[in-house]
């Protein structure tokens, strides 16, 4: 219970920190760019045409909202947080108790074998999916009510008035928007974190010489990152179909077209080049062979 407590807490105060970022990387994946491209210098010292970062962007925010216009979301987003890490942890719970640790358990942990890898993995993909899925609806309106700031719209205010709002428009299949590529994309990144990870530790970082066995530490945060890369196109999709055609200037034409499926947004985005919109906050390059449309704040 403690445990659970203090990654609720731990949990909320990344999640406030952290609202900036994802508020400022939902419009940008949207498509809204509400200031035009700057000449300015890449990595190579070469001058580029870029398009403006988190901090431009935030201040851009700040200067028509206030500040507090940063944060917009985030209740719903504690929402999720919270709810979240309790159904994450029950479930594991529950798998600890099915499986009491036997007395080699710890020698495990430490040399896991594959059997042992892939049971692990699939109780952290059930947790996860199991968190994803009833706090799913919390997600949907945090990113409904970011998207809000593109056209000024109030729609969706407040936790209970977004749930009201989107059951009388939409019936209960509007709180899982964008769900089934979400969920995809959480557990295709678990698995090819996990059992890379684990094919670098066996073969790779073999010697028990105190190097190789920090480098241990460290080879799940690398794959974990080099997983999220690579579903990162899932993220996408699922964002936008949470707030694709649900009234919004930000779910419609011209930032884009109702898509008829989670599968016709992806080939979509596939066709424009878009698929990791979105996936930079520093560094910016402009759309190549793309058109800044100032009245409309977007490229075209």
């Amino acid at each position: 219970m403690a445990d659970t407590a203090s990654q609720l807490l731990l949990g909320s105060g990344l999640t406030v920190v952290s609202h900036p970022l994802m508020y400022v990387k939902m419009l940008i994946q949207v498509g809204h760019e509400p200031m035009p491209p700057t000449l300015g210098r890449n990595l190579f010292g070469r001058q580029v045409y870029q398009l403006p970062g988190f901090f431009a962007y935030a201040k851009h925010i700040i200067h028509v909202d206030g500040k507090r216009g940063l944060f917009k979301g985030l209740a719903p987003r504690l929402c999720a947080g919270a709810v979240g890490t309790v159904v994450h942890s029950k479930v594991l719970q529950c798998y600890q108790n099915q499986n009491q640790m036997e007395e080699t358990g710890s020698r495990q942990k430490e040399n896991p074998s594959l059997d042992y890898v892939i049971k692990e993995t699939t109780h952290e993909m059930i947790a996860r999916s199991a968190a994803t899925l009833i706090t799913h609806p919390f997600h949907v309106i945090t990113l409904r009510c970011m998207v809000q700031f593109i056209g000024r719209e109030t729609k969706y205010d407040g936790v209970f008035g977004s749930i009201v709002t989107i059951y009388r428009e939409e019936g209960l299949l509007g709180f899982f928007a964008g769900l089934i590529p979400r969920l995809l994309g959480d557990v295709l990144s678990l698995w090819i974190c996990n059992m890379v990870a684990f094919v670098i530790n066996k073969y790779a970082l073999e010697s028990e010489v105190g190097t190789m066995v920090e480098m241990k530490s460290y080879s799940q945060a690398v794959t974990g990152f080099l997983a999220s890369m690579l579903t990162y196109p899932f993220v996408l999709v699922s964002n936008l179909m949470a707030v694709n055609n649900c009234g919004l200037a930000g779910g419609r034409l011209p930032y884009a077209p109702v898509y008829s499926s989670w599968t016709d947004c992806w080939s979509q985005l596939s066709k424009e080049g878009n698929t990791n919109r979105g996936n930079s906050l520093f560094f910016r390059k402009v759309p190549a062979g793309k058109k800044y449309v100032y009245e409309q704040k977007r490229f075209y």
